[in-house]
């Protein structure tokens, strides 16, 4: 059994233990290990702030941009004066002067052909032979009547001339004098009639031979020899178009006819290109206007002569036309290429000495496809950014041609140039500071 009294005097309970020293050692563990990790910190801070530095330095450091990023690669040009000229472009088609189609004017048999398709003819040349024989016969026919009436009105005439004389000493009636006059009178109407169907006789026969109405190239003949060709057939034998010289027929904008007449109108300098534009084909001068608008379009139609000895504009062909109306001179000239266009306008990026780039608002004027005019924003001898501008913002450093882009951080030796080394001596940069800088930065 248990001898516990529960009446008998409880022990007093043991004081517990305080462990003073533990409680500060643990703080100052905390304390120090905080300071450690700060430092650690700070340490890499600084050391990613030199890297960053020292690839901000020369050429030879690293060459990056602001906040440690790659330089980009950009074209630039000079501005310089030029002249700029004032054209209107359009769409034209090739016209011939002179397109005929050839037909015969007889019918017959078609004998020979004296062409080859689409060799250049001239103007009287033999192009194809009708059996002349059966209008040969019938001039001479007409020939044969044309002189039997002759005759007959030589033998007339002689009686006139001796009733004339009877008449004279009143040995003929008046009525017998008369008659013979009438019938002289016939006789050369039926003379006059045959020398006509002679000469119509003789056209035919000279029909038979089909020639060439104008210089030019000549078609595809639609006959061939042996065939029966009809006189003035729907169909036509050839066809013959001029080439040389020839036309170009485009529109032009009517906010433009003032302009053109008041720069001379017909003589302006004319270029025809080909569909593509690239290529030029011939050039030659405006030779007028139309005199109307199309109310429809609101332009005005314009035909420009052209050499064509090479044969280069053909008929019916699709070209582009540029038609020089003035020229301006001594004009500030910039690259099409050189001009950005943001909300606030156009804009030019221009290179800073120290290889930096700048946005600088321009105001633009005429121009061509590669050059346009700067009425105000640029000058003369400044340089520009013409490739890679897309990329850039303000401030940014931008590697010129021939040089070559390295990336921040870049290769080098030991850091301690790179604060600054680097950007003050950059013809040592790739040696000295500049170098070390980038070397340190990397390795930060």
């Amino acid at each position: 059994m248990s001898d516990y009294n529960p009446h008998s005097p409880r022990p007093a309970p043991r004081p517990a233990r305080r462990s003073v020293w533990r409680t500060p050692i643990a703080i100052l563990v905390v304390i120090v290990v905080a300071i450690l990790v700060a430092a650690l910190l700070t340490f890499c801070t600084s050391q990613n702030g030199h890297a960053a530095h020292g690839g901000r330095g020369g050429r030879g450091g690293g060459g990056g941009g602001p906040n440690g990023r790659p330089a980009i690669t950009v074209g630039v040009a000079k501005i310089a004066l030029g002249d700029i000229p004032i054209t209107v472009n359009a769409l034209g088609t090739v016209t011939p002067l002179n397109t005929v189609s050839v037909n015969a004017r007889v019918s017959g048999m078609l004998e020979r052909v004296g062409f080859r398709e689409g060799q250049m003819v001239r103007k009287g040349q033999l192009l194809a032979q009708i059996d002349p024989r059966p209008f040969q016969a019938t001039v001479d026919q007409d020939r044969g009547t044309l002189a039997r009436d002759e005759a007959t009105l030589a033998g007339a005439q002689r009686d006139l001339a001796r009733y004339a004389t009877l008449h004279a000493q009143d040995s003929i009636a008046r009525q017998t004098y008369e008659d013979q006059i009438a019938t002289v009178k016939t006789d050369q109407g039926i003379v006059a009639s045959d020398k006509a169907a002679v000469e119509s006789a003789a056209l035919n026969l000279s029909f038979t031979r089909i020639v060439a109405p104008v210089s030019g190239r000549i078609g595809l003949r639609q006959i061939d020899p042996g065939n029966q060709i009809t006189a003035n057939q729907s169909t036509p034998f050839a066809v013959v178009t001029q080439m040389d010289p020839i036309t170009v027929v485009f529109s032009v904008p009517e906010d433009q006819i003032g302009p053109i007449q008041q720069h001379g109108g017909a003589g302006l300098a004319t270029t025809a290109y080909d569909r593509a534009g690239g290529t030029a084909l011939a050039t030659g001068k405006l030779s007028t206007l139309d005199n109307l608008i199309d109310t429809t379009t609101g332009t005005v139609k314009a035909r420009a002569a052209f050499a064509n000895v090479g044969g280069r504009l053909f008929p019916n062909q699709f070209v582009n036309v540029t038609l020089l109306v003035d020229t301006l001179k001594n004009q500030v000239t910039a690259p099409t290429a050189a001009v950005r266009h943001g909300p606030q306008g156009d804009f030019v990026w221009v290179l800073q000495p120290d290889e930096t780039v700048k946005s600088r608002p321009v105001k633009i004027g005429p121009g061509t496809p590669e050059t346009v005019s700067i009425v105000s924003g640029l000058n003369s001898g400044e340089t520009v950014i013409t490739d890679g501008g897309d990329r850039l913002k303000e401030g940014a450093t931008v590697v010129l041609p021939g040089q070559n882009p390295v990336s921040p951080g870049g290769p080098g030796g030991h850091g301690r140039g790179g604060h600054g080394h680097g950007g003050h001596h950059r013809s040592n940069g790739s040696q000295g500071g500049g170098g070390q800088g980038g070397g340190q930065g990397g390795g930060g």
